[in-house]
C-alpha cells in the first residue's frame, strides 16, 4: 500500500506522538463502539474475578479507529504490562521467541498488522497462544532435538486492517474477535471535546461539530484536524475555535463539509466530466489525475464508496447521483452500456 500523508488520511503519520497522550486510559473513557466496549467490560471483569488473563483478542477494521488504544485500555484495566510490536518487525522466528521469553505472567502482547507475520513466525506463535509453550529445535540433521519451554500465561491482542489476509489457524486461536466501525457524529464530537480539553484549547459546540463532521468518522483524523484548526485559531483568531474559525481553517486546508480533499474531488470530477459518470476503468482514472492505480484503490476509493459517491462495477467505476449532488452538478448521465 502506498504511503498516505494527506491531512485527512486515516493512516498513522510520523508527527503524531501527541496522540498517545490523548488516548483513553480506561473503558469508561471510550465513547462509541458500544457493543465492543460492553463485551470487553464483561470479558475483563470475568477474567479479573478468576485471576486469569483474558482470552486472546483480535481487533479488525479500517485504520485510525482505536485498535491500539483498546489494547492499552485492556492492559490498564487488567493492571498488567503491555509489549508492543508489529507484524513486519518480526522477521524471524527467533525474533518472536525473544519477545515471548521476556513476557511475565498475565502480560499483554500487542501485535499490530498481525496479518503480515511470516509463516515461520506463525508456526512459533501457534503453540505459544494455545499451550503457552515455545518449541525450539536445537541442532541440525539426525542430532536435532526439540526442546519445549513453558511460558507464563499471557494475552495476545492482534490488530489488522485486512482480516481476509490472516491465516485461518491463527484467526481461530483468538477467543474474542471484534470489528471496529466508523464513529457517528455525537461520538466524534465527544472525542474532539475531550482532546481539546486535554490540549487546553477553548472550543465552542459549533467549532466541535464543524471539525467532527469532516473527520470521516475516524478519531485519528479528528485529532489531526483539531491540531491544525488550533494552529489557525492561535495565529489568525483569538485562540478560540468557533464554528466560523473552524470553517475558515478547514476551507484553507481544502477539506470540505464531508471531509473530502482535493484529490477525492478530482477523482469524482474526472469520472463525471470526462467520462459522463462512468463506467471507467481504474487505470484510466489514474492516468487522468496522474496518480497511482493502487493508491486510488486502497487510499481514496474506500471513503468515497462509504459515502455512496462511487461504485465498482465489472466494467469500471461509476459516480452516483449523490456524487453529482455533492459536487453541485446536475445528474443527467447517459447510460454507456453497449446495445448488444
Amino acid at each position: 500500500m502506498q504511503q498516505d500523508d494527506r491531512l485527512i488520511s486515516n493512516k498513522a503519520q510520523q508527527d503524531e506522538r501527541e496522540n498517545i497522550a490523548l488516548r483513553p486510559r480506561m473503558l469508561r473513557d471510550i465513547v462509541g463502539q458500544d457493543r465492543v466496549r460492553e463485551t470487553l467490560r464483561i470479558i475483563i471483569d470475568a477474567a479479573k474475578q478468576r485471576s486469569e488473563p483474558i482470552d486472546h483478542t483480535l481487533f479488525y477494521g479500517p485504520p485510525g479507529l482505536g485498535k491500539t488504544s483498546l489494547a492499552y485500555v485492556i492492559a490498564n484495566e487488567m493492571g498488567v504490562n503491555i509489549r508492543i510490536t508489529a507484524g513486519p518487525s518480526i522477521e524471524r522466528a527467533g525474533d518472536l521467541a525473544a519477545i515471548l521469553t521476556h513476557l511475565k505472567q498475565n502480560d499483554v502482547l500487542f501485535i499490530d498488522e498481525i496479518h503480515r507475520l511470516g509463516r515461520a513466525v506463525e508456526e512459533v506463535l501457534y503453540p505459544a497462544m494455545e499451550d503457552f509453550a515455545l518449541d525450539i529445535i536445537i541442532g541440525k540433521g539426525p542430532a536435532a532435538k526439540n526442546v519445549r519451554i513453558n511460558l507464563p500465561r499471557f494475552t495476545v491482542i492482534g490488530a489488522t486492517t485486512q482480516l481476509a489476509l490472516l491465516a485461518g489457524p491463527l484467526r481461530d486461536r483468538f477467543g474474542a474477535r471484534f470489528r471496529l466501525d466508523f464513529y457517528d457524529l455525537p461520538a466524534m464530537e465527544h472525542i474532539i471535546r475531550r482532546a481539546a480539553e486535554m490540549m487546553k484549547v477553548e472550543i465552542t459546540p459549533e467549532g466541535t461539530t464543524e471539525i467532527a463532521r469532516r473527520a470521516r468518522g475516524t478519531p485519528r483524523v479528528s485529532l489531526r484536524l483539531l491540531r491544525r484548526v488550533r494552529d489557525y485559531a492561535q495565529t489568525r483568531a483569538d485562540g478560540v475555535i468557533t464554528g466560523t474559525v473552524a470553517g475558515k481553517a478547514l476551507k484553507l486546508l481544502d477539506v470540505d463539509l464531508l471531509g473530502l480533499d482535493d484529490i477525492d474531488r478530482r477523482i469524482l470530477l474526472t469520472i463525471i466530466e470526462k467520462y459522463n459518470g462512468g463506467p471507467v476503468g481504474l487505470p484510466t482514472i489514474a492516468a487522468s489525475i496522474s496518480e497511482d492505480s493502487s493508491t486510488i484503490e486502497d487510499v481514496y476509493e474506500p471513503y468515497l464508496m462509504q459515502l455512496g459517491f462511487l461504485k465498482r462495477t465489472p466494467r469500471g467505476r461509476e459516480a452516483t447521483a449523490l456524487a453529482y449532488e455533492h459536487m453541485g452538478l446536475p445528474y443527467n448521465r447517459v447510460d454507456q452500456s453497449p446495445l448488444w
